[in-house]
């Protein structure tokens, strides 16, 4: 009898346990939180004649409220913030950062953000063709000599801010390095646009043909002596 009782017991007690754990993760559950996250900035619908060349924040900062089950539905990689933004014009435009637009799931509220204004700035687009000159570094070693350089294409068009466009004449290559060539070598070498709002309109490879002679050795005169 005693044994029984006793197994009683301890059947009631792990009842109780397993009662008290699930009610723990219930109210854990259940219980809500707060948690932030960097919502990116998507732009639509600029217009093709515009560049926007600044932006006073990348992201939009949300504190958001919930239970740690709705939390585990965010998917970060969608979470973003869209701005429509068809129709601007040239110079400075400011838009109120409405948190409405950022889509969570279920159960979750976004209770701030920050900032609450972005501001831009709009540039007119322009394109132009320049010249693509060559970097090189260094010599060819004693005996040969750099004859000839050619650039395939000589020129390219480049596309982008006005402002930034205008100011470009040529765009160089990445530094090709010299020193050591015996013979004519060919590099593909990327272009530098000196930073800026500024973008090749093709992405097309350019290719520097780099070509090498040998110098001739000069001819010894014979050493004439006095018969």
């Amino acid at each position: 009898m005693a044994k029984r009782a006793s197994n009683l017991h301890f059947g009631t007690l792990f009842v109780a346990i397993g009662i008290a754990l699930v009610l723990w993760g219930m109210a854990h559950g259940s219980s809500e939180i707060e948690r932030g996250f960097d919502v990116p900035l998507v732009f639509q619908g600029i217009p093709s004649e515009l560049v926007l060349t600044d932006q006073s924040a990348d992201v939009v900062n949300i504190r958001v409220l919930g239970t740690r089950a709705a939390l585990r539905n965010i998917t970060l990689s969608k979470l973003e913030y869209p701005i429509e933004v068809a129709g601007s014009k040239p110079g400075l435009a400011v838009y109120e950062i409405d948190a409405t637009r950022i889509e969570v799931p279920p159960g979750v509220n976004i209770i701030s953000r920050s900032p609450a204004i972005l501001e831009t700035k709009y540039e007119r687009a322009g394109r132009r063709s320049v010249k693509v000159r060559p970097d090189l570094e260094g010599e060819p070693p004693e005996g040969f000599k750099l004859s000839a350089v050619n650039v395939d294409p000589p020129r390219v068009w480049i596309a982008g801010a006005r402002s930034d466009v205008l100011r470009l004449s040529e765009v160089v290559t990445e530094t090709i390095e010299v020193g050591g060539l015996e013979e004519t070598t060919e590099r593909e070498v990327r272009l530098s646009l000196g930073g800026g709002h500024v973008w090749m309109e093709e992405s097309a490879p350019v290719n520097v043909r780099i070509e090498i002679e040998t110098i001739a050795a000069e001819p010894v005169e014979d050493e004439v002596t006095d018969g």
